[in-house]
């Protein structure tokens, strides 16, 4: 590995010690529902986010919020000693990938058959401090 290559895969690996990841896979809800209720929470503090995933009427909020909670307790497990209500925390990454489908037949008009597609998705979600948030951005 080239010492460029190395100087930069260095800043990302010190970059993503302070970040939380949880995923969310084969989630069965269509990408543009869960897209929908992520775009709620993106960029929101933690505290705030689970409050209105907890009380939306989406059907999709539900695995959303179990998500932001291992999130949370990923961040706590990374930072031994600290807890997320001390420190600002922020939904930093919310990306919803299409997953597979699974394809069905619906009877139709004169002898047919429509084809179905049950959607399905997966969720990457990324928590992060506030602070390192605005030491990024200048």
């Amino acid at each position: 590995m080239g010492s460029r290559k190395k100087i930069a895969a260095d800043k990302r690996k010190e970059a993503m010690k302070s970040v939380a990841i949880a995923k969310l896979q084969k989630v069965p809800t269509s990408p543009r529902k869960m897209r929908q209720v992520a775009d709620n929470i993106r960029g929101v503090e933690v505290e705030k986010a689970l409050a209105i995933l907890r009380y939306s009427t989406r059907h999709a909020s539900k695995p959303l919020e179990k998500l932001l909670m291992s999130a949370i307790a990923n961040w706590e497990a990374k930072n031994e000693g600290r807890k997320a209500g001390d420190t600002k925390l922020i939904v930093k990454t919310v990306m919803v990938d299409e997953s597979t489908s699974l394809k069905r037949m619906l009877p139709a008009p004169q002898g047919r058959a429509y084809r179905m597609r049950k959607r399905s998705n997966h969720v990457t979600l990324i928590v992060d401090t506030a602070v390192n948030n605005e030491e990024a951005a200048n």
